[in-house]
């Protein structure tokens, strides 16, 4: 793989072994990272991942920990330095989504999505941090989502824990700095091969609407990453990545 612009770099992605996060990872290893690949319960995804980096040239490892607990957590930075000696960029991906209606929605529920969706960016957050300040520098990216910035009362546990993230990012932009650069992006509709029915109906709904007329695809959610991983000037910003739905 040739040298890029994260040559000799580190990155961890949570919830790196489908979708979004496989696109991202896959996009920072092209960007010549090295990449830890973590994974809740998708080991076969996470280890074909891994293959298909190093297949490319490039370097990974897959690392299974739930990232809503904090000593997991730790064991997964302690891993990634273990494998490759250092953390350059965490990108918090890890996410769940659902619908429930308000009336409907249960403590459970509600608990889920806050947990993976809010605080394990807090938690893989705060670990990282010491690493990088010793470091001298470091990258912080969480991903949000334009649920974040609308308010979907289908999805209101959805929604707060992603306004939740863009909130954080600020506030961490602000703690962190200024070794560590802390952004979010927040994706619109998002496609990948092999969706269900009902995702397929919301995704021409989107076409429909949005000024670019399509949806997303991984690659675009990775480009924005890929930027804000190599980025020097920007912090605290949450860069909307949604074919101009948030206009309409």
């Amino acid at each position: 793989m040739p040298a890029g612009p994260l040559e000799g770099q580190v990155a961890l992605v949570t919830g790196a072994a489908k979708r979004i996060g496989r696109s991202i990872a896959l996009r920072l290893a092209a960007e010549g990272a090295a990449v830890v690949v973590n994974y809740a319960t998708s080991k076969t995804g996470a280890e074909a991942v891994v293959r298909e980096i190093g297949a490319a040239g490039g370097r990974a490892a897959a690392v299974q920990a739930d990232v809503t607990r904090r000593a997991e957590v730790r064991n997964l930075i302690s891993a990634a330095q273990g494998e490759f000696g250092r953390i350059d960029i965490l990108v918090n991906n890890a996410g769940v989504f659902f619908p429930a209606k308000f009336a409907e929605l249960t403590e459970e529920q509600w608990d889920r999505v806050m947990n993976v969706n809010l605080k394990s960016q807090y938690l893989c957050a705060q670990e990282v941090a010491p690493v990088m300040k010793r470091a001298g520098r470091g990258r912080i990216i969480n991903l949000s989502s334009l649920g974040g910035l609308l308010a979907w009362p289908g999805y209101t546990h959805y929604c707060v824990s992603k306004a939740g993230s863009i909130m954080l990012t600020r506030c961490l932009a602000r703690a962190l700095a200024p070794e560590i650069l802390v952004n979010g992006v927040a994706p619109g509709t998002i496609e990948f091969p092999g969706d269900n029915p009902s995702q397929q109906l919301h995704a021409q709904e989107y076409i429909d609407r949005v000024p670019l007329h399509r949806t997303g695809q991984g690659k675009d959610v990775a480009d924005a990453v890929a930027y804000l991983a190599t980025a020097d000037f920007v912090t605290g910003q949450t860069l909307v990545v949604d074919g101009g739905r948030i206009l309409v």
